[in-house]
């Protein structure tokens, strides 16, 4: 069997979402991260509100943000960008905001 490493690449991100969000092109973007002790506790979105992290997740299972996935860590849901082989939209990237 021949795998290609490129494939992988972008399978295995997927794997480890719940959901991902089928929002269309005209949605809302996350343009930053609100953060407390080096964690995500919110979101600010493109139409310039900041909403809580849990917010955040329940916007995405409801198609309202493009460009992520709902993942989870033991009983937390949290959101992850969905792999486009560009870093400058991953969520990782964006700044830190005050909420």
């Amino acid at each position: 069997m021949n795998v290609n490493k490129e494939d992988i690449a972008h399978v295995l991100p997927m794997m480890a979402m719940d959901s991902v969000s089928d929002a269309g092109s005209d949605a809302l973007r996350i343009t930053g991260l609100v953060k407390s002790g080096g964690s995500v506790t919110g979101y600010q979105l493109s139409d310039g509100r900041i909403v809580s992290r849990e917010s955040g997740v329940e916007l995405a299972k409801e198609n309202q943000i493009q460009g992520v996935g709902v993942a989870h860590n033991k009983d937390t849901e949290y959101l992850k960008s969905i792999p486009d082989g560009t870093q400058d939209n991953n969520l990782s990237h964006l700044p830190t905001v005050h909420g």
